[in-house]
């Protein structure tokens, strides 16, 4: 839901209780029920006419349906068929159709503006409201249209004619809440697509479309509280976050603009943002080796999706210094079991202190309680890279290993095709130093597909697994596929001469660039 009103929502001396007070329900007819109507958008019917497709409605196209049985309405900028609900509403169809051919945001903002509507219409979706530009002078009004939408943003002439869509953005109010909804045009958005940071006065929430960053950078009219909700509407690319007021005040205006904002420029133009966290535990994993645990600003929201990596920046002499790590699981090193939620506020980094380092034993040093700036997620690797795979080999030295164990977990989990999913991991040099060995080996028993070696370069001899370096000998054995021509990625991800030489004799095995992934930053 939007917002999920308390018992005393609205309250008893507002103008929504006011205005709600008189409302009724009306009478359904038999077989009219809101599980009737969950059942028929379930049954596959197309409810839009216009056989699955969305498209922009004109203010002048949204006019014409406004009868019983051809009636849209626009409700926060999408604009949806509801003639098919007609009679499962519960308002009754006199209602609907005082809204039809328009924009009918403010009366349901007036009945019920807590109610899940895109759940309950999304089979009924015609798509989004056109932007029709008028000119005025402040820029919380320029180029509005029905109910407040904002226009496109600011494109620079950078973005190529054939990117996404320039996304837009609206907000809305209730006594208590206020929310920004961002509406992408894209469907493959998710929680981990957009970072959200509330800090003093600044409200930044970046969303990361494709190759491309749109940008919501405002000076808040008025002070919230620290917590608050992110949610997407999948099926429609919407994005809602949910900000509590720390008075109940009408707010006139959302706030005034900072730098870039309503910006949409190529994701490698618009630079690395980086927040404070603080360190909450570091727990010795191997002899060089330790689990930092960090926690994120409450008003942070901020997934790293899979395959990519952060920044951790210190100032050490004066100089900031940064460097790429990507985050793990916290049960990477516990008894194993699968991730089931994200815990958003804590994020997990397995890092190899080098005692000859600049950065790794300065990052030792620091004390419980003391903080360390972290950038917004980077990095080039795509879900859809592994989509209807059917062999994945993923080689890594040493701590290397730790943006493949999110990959595998997900490649197992979401890609039937899959044949094989083989980890190799080297550079370890003695038994003692294997980190994620019982874990990787009881995945091992419950999934036959997936099979890990770990392959040490100096061991006692007590050692009965393999030992050695990335050699031709090595990845042959390693790279065999399940049939001569599936469909095959490898990864590979270790120091920079581990992932050069590996990347040069994939090559000289006649892989090609599309068949190799390398992590680099």
């Amino acid at each position: 839901m939007l917002n999920v009103p308390s018992q005393s929502f609205p309250a008893p001396s507002s103008q929504q209780r006011v205005a709600s007070g008189g409302r009724s329900k009306v009478p359904l007819k038999q077989g009219r029920s809101l599980m009737d109507w969950i059942r028929l958008t379930e049954s596959g019917k197309d409810l839009t006419g216009l056989k699955g497709k969305l498209i922009d409605v004109t203010e002048e196209e949204l006019k014409k349906h406004n009868k019983k049985d051809d009636c849209w309405i626009c409700i926060r900028g999408c604009v949806y068929n509801v003639s098919p609900y007609m009679e499962y509403h519960p308002g009754g169809e006199d209602t609907l159709m005082s809204a039809a051919g328009s924009d009918g945001t403010d009366l349901f903002n007036q009945i019920h503006p807590w109610v899940n509507y895109e759940s309950m219409l999304k089979v009924c979706l015609v798509g989004r409201m056109a932007v029709k530009p008028t000119v005025s002078k402040d820029y919380r009004e320029e180029n509005k249209v029905l109910n407040g939408m904002l226009p496109k943003s600011q494109v620079t002439d950078i973005l190529a004619k054939e990117g996404p869509s320039s996304p837009s953005y609206d907000w809305f109010q209730t006594e208590s809440l206020v929310t920004i909804v961002i509406y992408t045009k894209q469907k493959d958005i998710n929680l981990d697509s957009v970072i959200v940071d509330h800090q003093d006065d600044s409200f930044r929430a970046e969303t990361i479309i494709k190759d491309y960053s749109y940008l919501i950078h405002l000076g808040l009219s008025h002070e919230i509280q620290e917590d608050f909700s992110v949610r997407v509407v999948e099926n429609v690319g919407k994005i809602e976050i949910v900000l509590k007021k720390k008075e109940n005040t009408f707010w006139k205006s959302l706030g005034h603009s900072l730098e870039n904002h309503n910006s949409f420029i190529p994701k490698k133009d618009a630079g690395l943002y980086y927040r404070r966290c603080r360190l909450i535990s570091k727990e010795d994993v191997t002899h060089d080796t330790k689990l930092f645990c960090l926690m994120l600003p409450p008003s942070t929201h901020l997934q790293v999706p899979i395959g990519q990596h952060v920044y951790l920046k210190l100032t050490i002499t004066g100089t900031e210094i940064v460097k790429p790590y990507t985050p793990v699981f916290d049960s990477l090193l516990s008894e194993f079991q699968e991730p089931v939620l994200c815990n958003s506020k804590y994020i997990y980094f397995l890092i190899k202190i080098y005692p000859a380092g600049l950065f790794t034993p300065e990052l030792d040093h620091l004390q419980i309680g003391d903080y360390v700036s972290i950038s917004s997620p980077e990095g080039n690797f795509k879900k859809s890279r592994i989509e209807e795979l059917e062999d994945l080999f993923l080689l890594a030295a040493g701590t290397g290993f730790t943006p493949m164990v999110k990959i595998l977990n997900y490649a197992l989990a979401n890609i039937p095709s899959l044949r094989k999913v083989k980890l190799d991991v080297l550079s370890i040099k003695q038994e003692d130093d294997i980190i994620w060995r019982s874990q990787a080996e009881k995945k091992m028993l419950l999934s036959s597909r997936f099979d890990i070696e770990f392959i040490l370069s100096a061991p006692t001899s007590e050692w009965n697994g393999k030992r050695g370096y990335i050699s031709p000998a090595l990845l042959s054995e390693f790279l065999k596929r399940s049939s001569d021509k599936s469909k095959v990625l490898i990864c590979i991800c270790g120091p920079t001469p581990f992932t050069e030489q590996g990347i040069r004799l994939l090559h000289d095995l006649n892989f090609s660039k599309d068949e190799i992934h390398s992590f680099t930053a």
